[in-house]
């Protein structure tokens, strides 16, 4: 049985490997932590308690999650390999960087057609990421969409 709950308070990402972000990015990243922070259902299966500070780190080619729980010290790291979200992740941005490029010169019907496409990849990344945490955290939708954008963010090398 899933317990109420628990929400994340905080949250961070390992900035050692980041580029230069463009400002669609950045405020892509911003937005997902503001929204993130404002509303979250984010339920550690171990039983830990919130509220909980997330560090998100890629380190050879998985995504580290600490959950921190700052009330009594403990934390925990879930590890999960990112190979199979390359694909989602790949074609995200290739419609991210389309839909930038329609908002600027493509008439309305493209660009809401392109956005549909755009929802449907981070939808289906979400769904993925729901999926390769079952047994380790309960997230929602909503959660899950967020932490998707971050783990996309995160995949932004030098």
């Amino acid at each position: 049985m899933i317990e109420a709950p628990q929400l994340v308070a905080a949250i961070t990402l390992d900035e050692r490997t980041v580029v230069r972000r463009s400002p669609a990015i950045e405020h892509e990243r911003e937005a997902a932590i503001a929204d993130l922070l404002n509303d979250n259902r984010f339920t550690p299966l171990s039983g830990r308690a919130g509220p909980f500070h997330l560090h998100l780190a890629i380190e050879e080619n998985r995504l580290a999650m600490e959950i921190r729980a700052p009330a009594d010290g403990s934390s925990e790291t879930i590890v999960l390999a990112l190979a199979p979200f390359g694909r989602i992740v790949k074609d995200y941005f290739l419609v991210c960087e389309n839909y930038l490029e329609a908002v600027r010169g493509k008439s309305l019907a493209q660009v809401e057609a392109i956005d549909v496409g755009r929802r449907s990849l981070h939808d289906e990344g979400s769904a993925l990421l729901i999926e390769r945490l079952a047994g380790k955290v309960a997230i929602d939708h909503p959660t899950a969409r967020r932490l998707f954008t971050l783990i996309c963010v995160l995949h932004l090398r030098a």
